[in-house]
């Protein structure tokens, strides 16, 4: 199973609509995790019509109707989403004691891409595929589920 991952897409605010990479990412996963600042209810609408999303709520996104936390299973492995993890000063530690079962847990936030294991969970950051901010790159993930694990890959838009 193909996971395509954003977050912080910010649209319309700082853009008015994914890269067209991005675009065919999603379009050729199996669903969607946005962990937050998804904006407008029509953007994630749009998103709706293309894929299964499942998404949470950023601290950008005012009257949106999702939780401020989420976990799923694919396929066996047991995924986390949230959209702020805090600061990187003990964040394994926070996301392990904030979901004890989790194979990963995904989040957002601070546009810093992130795909690392620590505490035996994947800790996984896609960047922002429309605010990079300080960042070099434009990005956004992909999580692959096989055989009940699961990995992740960062990648680089433009």
């Amino acid at each position: 199973m193909k996971i395509a991952v954003l977050a912080d897409t910010h649209i319309p605010k700082r853009a008015r609509e994914l890269p067209p990479r991005a675009l065919d990412i999603i379009c050729h996963s199996d669903m969607l995790i946005h962990a937050g600042d998804i904006l407008t209810e029509d953007f994630l609408r749009y998103l709706r019509c293309m894929i299964t999303v499942h998404a949470v709520l950023g601290n950008n996104d005012r009257g949106l109707k999702l939780p401020a936390k989420l976990q799923i299973e694919v396929e066996g492995v047991r995924v986390a989403i949230i959209h702020d993890s805090g600061a990187s000063k003990g964040r394994a530690k926070r996301m392990k004691k904030l979901f004890p079962h989790a194979d990963a847990v995904v989040f957002g936030h601070s546009h810093i891409p992130m795909n690392c294991r620590q505490e035996g969970i994947l800790l996984f950051n896609p960047g922002s595929a429309t605010d990079k901010r300080r960042q070099p790159k434009h990005t956004m993930g992909t999580l692959d589920v096989l055989n009940g694990s699961i990995t992740g890959t960062i990648v680089e838009l433009d």
